[in-house]
């Protein structure tokens, strides 16, 4: 993707943050190393472009991130998750709230979409620029999702995975809302 300048002229002005804190992120069963960045892409990064640790700041949003895209599938996966709990550093952190997402050409009424077109512009250029990890509103729970760019992130220090727990994503997806009991 190419960087939209007009955007990395405009992250360039925010400040930017340590962060030092427990994470979560949910992962199907199967995944040898939940500390393994990803390059399928998503909301913040396209697909192939920088591998990125996708992570919530609450255990509740890392489950309501899972939950909305397992239910998009037919027929509806079954099988449980893992949920891990991941102690993280990072050290040229941006974080962007809703009204910095709108100065950037975010629309607050279709942040939840999956029009993901605007929210990876921007996160490429916040990996263009060279920061470690991205705190943004979650789209699906209330409460900040870290995404850490692997590019310019030692993963290999400032990662530990603290503990994990089998969950049953249908029933508390069920519990929560995002699918007919």
């Amino acid at each position: 993707m190419i960087v939209d300048p007009e955007i990395t002229d405009i992250l360039s002005q925010f400040d930017t943050t340590q962060f030092e804190d427990d994470v979560f992120r949910a992962t199907a069963e199967t995944i040898i190393d939940p500390l393994a960045p990803s390059r399928n892409g998503g909301r913040w990064i396209p697909r192939d472009e920088s591998p990125v640790l996708y992570t919530s700041c609450e255990r509740e949003g890392a489950l309501a991130e899972v939950s909305y895209h397992l239910a998009q599938h037919t027929p509806l996966p079954s099988k449980p998750i893992s949920l891990h709990r991941i102690s993280v550093t990072t050290q040229n952190t941006m974080r962007l709230i809703i009204a910095d997402l709108e100065k950037l050409g975010v629309e607050e009424n279709l942040y939840d979409s999956i029009n993901y077109q605007m929210t990876q512009k921007i996160g490429s250029a916040v990996n263009f620029l060279g920061y470690d990890g991205l705190i943004v509103p979650s789209a699906r729970w209330n409460c900040e999702n870290l995404i850490i760019f692997s590019d310019h992130h030692p993963l290999d220090n400032d990662l530990k995975l603290v503990d994990g727990e089998v969950v049953d994503w249908v029933s508390w997806a069920q519990e929560n809302g995002f699918l007919d009991k």
